[in-house]
């Protein structure tokens, strides 16, 4: 039985990392598609890269609106 929910669980992590990493690709891709400039949007992805939870939510509420 211990098995069974151990399974579970790996695949469980595995489906929301997958879905973390859908997520920063698309914020990358509207980050790199914004009117921001060059400067700022290469800042906006050394950020979200290097502190992937924390980065995002700055992003969302600070980051380039267009």
């Amino acid at each position: 039985m211990d098995s069974l929910f151990s399974s579970v669980g790996s695949a469980f992590g595995g489906l929301l990392s997958l879905v973390w990493l859908v997520i920063v690709i698309l914020v990358i891709v509207k980050i790199a598609k914004s009117s921001a400039s060059t400067v700022a949007k290469v800042i906006w992805i050394i950020v979200l890269l290097a502190f992937p939870l924390i980065g995002l939510i700055i992003w969302l509420l600070f980051g380039p609106r267009g």
